[in-house]
C-alpha cells in the first residue's frame, strides 16, 4: 500500500471518528438536559446518565466502523477489565470531566485514541457544549473544527489546522486541573518563569497547547490512560509532546497497571520540554 494510500484511508477513518464522537456529543447534550442521575463509582468520582449515554454510542460506532478492534473505554473496563491487549486499540473516555458536567460547566469532553505500539497515534477530543471537535494523527498535523454535535463531520462548518506555538521568553501559560491541582504540581508552577494559568477541567487542556494558547501543562498527581491518550496523540499530531516528569515518553495499554498514569507533562514546544524540563528537575 502506497503513501498515499495509507494517508487516504487515515482521512477517511478520522472521518468517520469525528462522527462518532459528534453523536455522542449530542447523546452528552440531552442527557444533560434530563435528569443526569448522579452516582459515586468505587474511587468515589461521579458518573451520570450522560456518560453511559455516550459510551454507548461510541462503542456501537467503533464496532461499526472498526469491527473487531479491542477498544478500552473507562466505564465498560470497569465493569469488566480486558483479559490481554493486542498491539493496537482504542482508549475511550465517553465523559471527561463528568464533575465539570454536573458543575453545570462547559468543559467537558469525549475522548478517542487509536493507540499502536503502546503510542497514541490518532486522537480525537470533542467539547459538546462548545460545538467544537480537534483532532490529529502523528505525523499528519492537527485540526479543529467547528460542528453542531450530531451532525456528520462533512458538515463541518469550519475546518482551522493548528499548531503549537514556541515557548515564550517571558509569561507563558499553564493549563492546570480545576479539579485535581495537587502539591506537586504547584511546586512545578512555583520553578516556572512567572506562568500565567489557566484553570479548566477535562482534556480541553491539551487542545489550548495544541492550537498555541497555551505553553505547558503539568499534571503531577495520578490519572487514567484514556484521559491522556487523545490529547497526547493531538498534542503530538500539532508539534508538541507529552512526557514523565523526569522526561521520558509515556507508555499506554498497561493493563496491569489498571490502565494508570503516575504523572506527566504536556509542552506544546519540545525544545522547552527538554532545556526547561531538565532545568525544573536539577
Amino acid at each position: 500500500m502506497s503513501n498515499g494510500e495509507v494517508r487516504a484511508l487515515d482521512r477517511q477513518l478520522l472521518e468517520e471518528l469525528t462522527t462518532i464522537i459528534s453523536a455522542a456529543s449530542a447523546a452528552i447534550l440531552a442527557a444533560r438536559a434530563g435528569a443526569l442521575d448522579v452516582r459515586a463509582k468505587a474511587d468515589h468520582s461521579p458518573v451520570t446518565a450522560a456518560d453511559h449515554a455516550a459510551e454507548e454510542v461510541v462503542l456501537a460506532g467503533l464496532a461499526r466502523v472498526l469491527p473487531g478492534t479491542c477498544v478500552v473505554s473507562e466505564e465498560a473496563t470497569g465493569r469488566s477489565p480486558p483479559a490481554g491487549l493486542p498491539s493496537s486499540f482504542l482508549l475511550v473516555d465517553p465523559l471527561d470531566g463528568t464533575r465539570e458536567l454536573v458543575a453545570g460547566r462547559d468543559e467537558f469532553t469525549v475522548n478517542v485514541a487509536l493507540v499502536s505500539a503502546g503510542r497514541p497515534r490518532l486522537g480525537l477530543i470533542a467539547a459538546p457544549a462548545q460545538r467544537l471537535i480537534w483532532r490529529g494523527i502523528e505525523g499528519r498535523g492537527a485540526e479543529r473544527l467547528l460542528l453542531e454535535p450530531g451532525a456528520p463531520a462533512t458538515r463541518a462548518r469550519e475546518r482551522v489546522a493548528i499548531r503549537t506555538r514556541p515557548f515564550p521568553h517571558a509569561a507563558p501559560k499553564a493549563a492546570v486541573s480545576r479539579s485535581h491541582l495537587d502539591q506537586r504540581t504547584e511546586a512545578f508552577l512555583a520553578r516556572l518563569p512567572a506562568a500565567e494559568r489557566l484553570s479548566c477541567g477535562s482534556a480541553i487542556k491539551f487542545c489550548r497547547i495544541a492550537e498555541g494558547s497555551v505553553d505547558v501543562y503539568p499534571r503531577l498527581s495520578t490519572t487514567c490512560e484514556w484521559d491522556v491518550a487523545a490529547g497526547h496523540a493531538l498534542l503530538v499530531a500539532a508539534g508538541g509532546t507529552v512526557v514523565t516528569p523526569t522526561g521520558a515518553g509515556l507508555r499506554y495499554g498497561e493493563a496491569a497497571a489498571h490502565f494508570r498514569i503516575p504523572a506527566f507533562v504536556a509542552w506544546g514546544d519540545p525544545d522547552a520540554a527538554a532545556k526547561l524540563g531538565a532545568a525544573l528537575r536539577s
